[in-house]
């Protein structure tokens, strides 16, 4: 697999390190002279000094090829967008993977159809959030090509569905509980299966209807 990788800092060179490690073909592009001088001489002539936002730098790494990937992971959002813009769009690379900095801006990536993307600040907040649940419900998974999300309800001794079977609850249009995990055990729901107190359940659900979803699966807040 050839990949190409805009962005020589920390994670830009640990991502090419495992890449190389796994057998990969692999160029980096680094724009800073003196992280590219360092860069260089562990990965010697697998980087290239540029901007990766302008096309020569991208054809001199081999984008005409094109790649199997390319991996935007600079520390500016906007140059991620672009580089991922250009090598999907303009040169048909079948998997552009962006880093995003910012979760304001995810939205600017999905409206341009980079669906591809990895938020090292909405993925901190999810694991915070899975232990301090807001309402008891977790976002655990984005599916924005889908336009769907996967999120994870804790139920409470309170909840009016304790008790109650899947098919007898009224779920909102466009969600569908696809789990339960009860006492370390996972089982696929089905519309016999009950809710307990104390269980987990995942659903799969269109965004914005987690406060529908909350209200069957744990009644209406405090």
């Amino acid at each position: 697999m050839y990949v190409i990788v805009a962005g020589g800092g920390q994670i830009g060179a640990s991502v090419v390190r495992s890449l190389v490690a796994m057998g990969h073909e692999v160029t980096l592009i680094e724009q800073a002279r003196d992280r590219f001088t360092i860069l260089e001489e562990e990965f010697g002539d697998q980087v290239l000094r540029g901007d990766a936002t302008e096309i020569y730098v991208l054809e001199s790494a081999g984008i005409g090829r094109p790649p199997d990937q390319v991996l935007a992971v600079t520390g500016d959002d906007e140059d991620n967008l672009v580089i991922c813009q250009i090598a999907k769009e303009g040169y048909g690379v079948p998997k552009a993977i962006a880093r995003v900095n910012n979760p304001d801006n995810q939205q600017h990536f999905d409206l341009l159809g980079i669906t591809q993307t990895v938020c090292a600040t909405t993925s901190i907040l999810g694991l915070v959030e899975h232990e301090a649940p807001e309402h008891g419900l977790v976002r655990l998974l984005p599916l924005r090509k889908e336009n769907l999300e996967i999120v994870e309800v804790q139920i409470p001794v309170r909840s009016p569905a304790v008790g109650a079977r899947l098919d007898q609850l009224v779920l909102p249009e466009g969600a569908r509980v696809i789990s339960v995990m009860r006492d370390g055990r996972a089982e696929v729901a089905v519309g016999a299966t009950e809710i307990n107190a104390g269980d987990e359940v995942l659903a799969l659900l269109r965004p914005g209807l987690e406060e529908d979803l909350r209200r069957v699966l744990l009644g209406e807040p405090d």
